[in-house]
């Protein structure tokens, strides 16, 4: 990956050209086959990698509508096209939602993916009901603590896991339980209503088994290896929606949830901040302007 001058995009029908503040970035995303190649499955490289965005939008494409121009935007960008990773991304109007003043660029560049998944894996694939135990692989993790949260004020008992270090976090992101996957039992951790998987691999495998009658495993780590006895599972990529983002975006103004930054590095460190010599915790946020 290298830094380059690239001509700014325009905005095509039903776009907006949003001047980008932060970036959120996946790393994952370098292995998805979107980042490197068209709809059509033909490569477009060299391309422009990152998906979050928050930022102002500059221009309006032919008949867009529902964004003006200056208006303060957070969203996500098409899987297929250039990213975010940019002073100037061209967006789908109706994959970005209004952010308020009073939020951060570097806090609503951190919201789209983790938000959304969470949102979407909870409410959405996961059907969850008020009362439902909810078992949160990678608790303290960018999407994690967004479960997490989501679950907890919605009325689950929350039931997170990861590694021994990440114990006080998923607590301290409204887990009412922790499970040390490197030092408890899995198992122990007792039938539950809906399992939350982005770890998959062996954890994911064994997860069914915890699935109660009538339960959900839902899993953003790739096909399931393993489906519950009496229950069902899911996998499912996120997928943009403003009003779903709307949801998300008030519960922060409110108090109601926090966001997990690892790390905020400059456009010019970019590349490093991709390269990290240690593990880092929560999601790596770039801010493109001050």
């Amino acid at each position: 990956m290298t830094l380059v001058e690239r001509p700014q995009p325009e905005a095509a029908s039903n776009d907006v050209l949003v001047e980008v503040y932060a970036s959120g970035f996946t790393p994952g995303e370098l292995t998805w086959p979107g980042t490197w190649a068209d709809r059509a499955g033909r490569d477009r490289t060299p391309s422009i990698p990152g998906h979050e965005v928050a930022g102002v939008v500059s221009a309006l494409g032919y008949g867009t509508r529902g964004l003006s121009v200056g208006q303060r935007v957070i969203g996500l960008a098409d899987w297929t096209r250039d990213g975010t990773l940019a002073e100037y991304v061209a967006v789908e109007a109706r994959n970005l939602a209004p952010l308020p003043g009073d939020i951060d660029f570097t806090v609503g560049a951190s919201l789209p993916i983790s938000g959304l998944t969470a949102w979407q894996g909870l409410f959405v694939h996961g059907r969850f009901q008020a009362g439902q135990s909810v078992l949160v692989h990678g608790a303290a993790g960018g999407v994690g603590s967004m479960v997490t949260q989501l679950a907890r004020e919605a009325g689950a008992h929350v039931i997170g896991t990861g590694r021994a270090a990440d114990r006080q976090d998923a607590l301290d992101f409204d887990a009412h339980e922790f499970v040390d996957l490197d030092n408890d039992s899995l198992e122990d951790a007792g039938g539950v209503d809906l399992v939350f998987d982005a770890i998959g691999g062996d954890i994911g495998k064994r997860s069914a088994a915890l699935v109660r009658a009538g339960g959900m495993l839902v899993t953003i780590a790739g096909p399931p290896e393993a489906q519950p006895t009496d229950g069902l599972a899911v996998d499912f990529v996120v997928e943009a929606d403003r009003t779903q983002l709307g949801e998300i975006v008030q519960r922060v103004r409110d108090g109601r949830l926090r966001t997990n930054i690892g790390q905020v590095a400059d456009l010019d460190d970019a590349v490093a901040a991709f390269n990290p010599t240690e593990r880092v915790k929560g999601k790596t946020i770039i801010r493109v302007r001050p």
